[in-house]
């Protein structure tokens, strides 16, 4: 039987968001949320791949996909080591870099690793495109203030690139001829200068830049020190306040900005201070990227799931468009990317790379 479908698997943190494929033409397409509080009883996050993998087999089946009949299955790359963007063959040394989280946990860790455990079910190849450790940045990006530690890129590069080259599209020109300042603004916040194509500069989403709806962003690093010599927290408590646990939901027991607007139009202070704050931070790091390209900024682009709540985007718009116009473009076109992607490879338009011939081993 002819196997002509791509499986796509774009785990986040509280949902796994799938789709099948055939060539360029969806077929199907779900996000399954997952429970929170089952969600928290697991350590880690890749603790989670049995749990999520089982709801993805299910869903096939349910919509009667057939896996004898997928050709590759493709999942968003995780925190791997520094590389050049691509698409990548899932092999051993990958997946064991997934697990361990050489860089960090991430829900993303889980894309590699379950299309790894489902394509080879049916002796095929399984996929990444365009990881968060996608690494383009210029050497002065890397100088952090502190010798021990570097700055790094882990950055939503994914939807980043997909969505820089449709904007590029609809202005008739080439990312490669553009300036772009590009905010991905979802359960994690990615705010990059793209230099001709190039992401040179990032807040690093985990750790740095605007809080998120789940993330806390920068933080004095004395109050930090402090609580972690407290004795109050395990290091994993202190990292779900950072990550998870932490920005808007720390501060109003939600991730959901539709619903932080809705308190605010009823008359919520508290949840209009903090949304307004998110957002005055948003702005802020924006105005520093434009400083990285010395302001030569031709668009500013809003992306990502909280771009479609009008009222971030027009906060936003007001505090930064003297920089550059202001494009929305809300949601992501992850899904699409990672297909693509794939296809290119699967039609000969690309060679995949292979992840231990691209990266450097200094463990």
């Amino acid at each position: 039987m002819e196997r002509n479908l791509v499986l796509v698997i774009n785990p986040g943190s509280t949902s796994t968001k799938i789709a099948v494929y055939n060539e360029k033409n969806k077929l199907a397409q779900e996000n399954l949320d997952h429970d929170t509080q089952k969600l928290d009883q697991f350590e880690k996050v890749t603790d989670q791949y049995e749990y999520r993998k089982e709801m993805i087999l299910n869903w096939m089946n349910e919509h009667e996909f057939e896996s004898h009949k997928l050709r590759a299955v493709v999942g968003r790359g995780g925190l791997l080591r520094p590389m050049p963007s691509g698409a990548y063959k899932v092999t051993e040394p990958l997946v064991k870099d997934l697990i361990v989280g050489i860089q960090g946990e991430h829900a993303s860790n889980l894309g590699g690793m379950i299309a790894d455990a489902i394509a080879k079910q049916e002796g095929i190849d399984a996929y990444i495109v365009d990881p968060v450790a996608v690494d383009e940045f210029e050497p002065l990006a890397r100088i952090s203030g502190m010798p021990e530690i570097k700055r790094k890129s882990l950055v939503h590069a994914l939807n980043i690139k997909a969505i820089a080259h449709r904007v590029a599209d609809e202005m008739g020109r080439k990312v490669e001829d553009l300036n772009l300042i590009v905010a991905h603004l979802g359960g994690g916040i990615s705010i990059v200068p793209m230099k001709l194509g190039k992401i040179i500069d990032a807040n690093n989403a985990n750790e740095m830049g605007p809080f998120s709806p789940e993330r806390c962003g920068s933080l004095p690093v004395g109050d930090v020190a402090q609580m972690c010599f407290s004795g109050k927290y395990t290091a994993s408590e202190l990292k779900k306040k950072m990550r998870g646990k932490g920005g808007m939901t720390a501060y109003l027991g939600t991730n959901d900005g539709r619903e932080v607007v809705s308190r605010i139009e009823s008359g919520d202070e508290k949840a209009k201070l903090i949304f307004d704050a998110m957002a005055y931070q948003i702005s802020k790091e924006i105005g520093a990227m434009a400083t990285v390209i010395e302001g030569k900024v031709d668009a500013i682009v809003l992306t990502g799931g909280v771009a479609y709540s009008k009222y971030l985007t027009d906060y936003v718009a007001e505090h930064v468009s003297f920089i550059a116009p202001v494009i929305v473009k809300a949601g992501e076109d992850e899904m699409e990317a990672l297909n693509l992607g794939v296809l290119r490879v699967l039609n000969g338009e690309e060679v995949a790379k292979i992840y231990e011939n691209e990266v450097e081993f200094n463990d």
